[in-house]
């Protein structure tokens, strides 16, 4: 399946504490670059959402943000543990009393102590727990994107690997008249200038040029290229890169197909591949 690298998804929830939003976008890259936005209270998330986005996105730079709005009233479920408290200022206060100028004992760090909260710790597992399971809806979203934006560029790929086949088989038909018409304005040209013909030399100079000028092998290259590049549209996992080298084969084949061409008809075949090879060149930038 071709997946684009191309895409958006956005997932959210209310819970009891307050709301949760993934926000996920997704660009062209070379390679995987994850870019992860969490709350710090949600940081214990970042390493197995890597590890998973490693395993189901192949490439692209993707940009993933938690947004958490806590309710209004989330804080009366909170009580503090006094005790607990009690004991952690008579521990800073005995090593205050060890240092030349101690600072103030900061609420905030007081109040980020395990279990100072009371019900605390387990509404934020929750939390946690909620936030994971969100994100696994953002992604199967996103992924379920790139696939559909994916088969839009295979289409249209599809479409230009048709017209060039057609390119193809139309100057491959064309070309032994071609060949015949050039190589009898060669001989009318002599027969104008009135020079003594020797018809031997003649035919080994119109053989070498007729040498010159066959395409016959980089007509063979180019529907093979066309077959390769449909065979890996319809293959598995990431292909983008396979497809950018088979671009630049196509556009060898195309710019000697061009500097060969002996007629306006073979040289517009030629410019119209070349059309068609940067039109798939540039979808193919957007493929996983």
């Amino acid at each position: 399946m071709v997946y684009s690298m191309t895409a958006f998804a956005r997932s959210e929830s209310s819970t009891n504490q307050g709301s949760l939003a993934w926000e996920l976008r997704s660009v062209n890259h070379r390679y995987l670059e994850v870019s992860l936005r969490l709350p710090e209270a949600f940081r214990d998330l970042e390493g197995p959402l890597r590890e998973r986005l490693r395993k189901e996105i192949a490439r692209g730079k993707l940009e993933c943000t938690l947004r958490f709005n806590p309710s209004s009233d989330s804080s009366q479920q909170l009580s503090l543990n006094q005790p607990l408290i009690a004991q952690l200022i008579e521990a800073a206060s005995q090593i205050s009393g060890q240092l030349p100028a101690p600072a103030p004992i900061n609420p905030l760090e007081l109040l980020s102590w395990p279990g100072v909260l009371a019900g605390g710790e387990a509404q934020q597992s929750d939390l946690v727990k909620q936030a994971d399971q969100l994100f696994g809806q953002a992604l199967e979203q996103l992924k379920q994107n790139r696939a559909r934006e994916g088969a839009e560029l295979r289409a249209l790929i599809e479409e230009r690997l048709d017209s060039m086949a057609e390119r193809v088989a139309t100057l491959r038909e064309m070309m032994p008249t071609l060949r015949e018409a050039h190589r009898q304005k060669l001989i009318d040209r002599f027969q104008e200038a009135k020079l003594e013909l020797d018809n031997t030399r003649i035919e080994q100079e119109l053989v070498i040029l007729a040498q010159k000028i066959d395409v016959a092998e980089e007509l063979d290259r180019l529907t093979t290229h066309i077959n390769e590049t449909r065979n890996v549209l319809a293959g598995k996992g990431a292909i983008g890169r396979r497809l950018d080298f088979l671009m630049q084969e196509f556009n060898r084949e195309a710019n000697t197909l061009g500097s060969k061409a002996i007629d306006v008809r073979s040289t517009q075949a030629a410019v119209d591949m070349k059309v068609y090879i940067e039109q798939m060149r540039e979808q193919v930038q957007n493929i996983e």
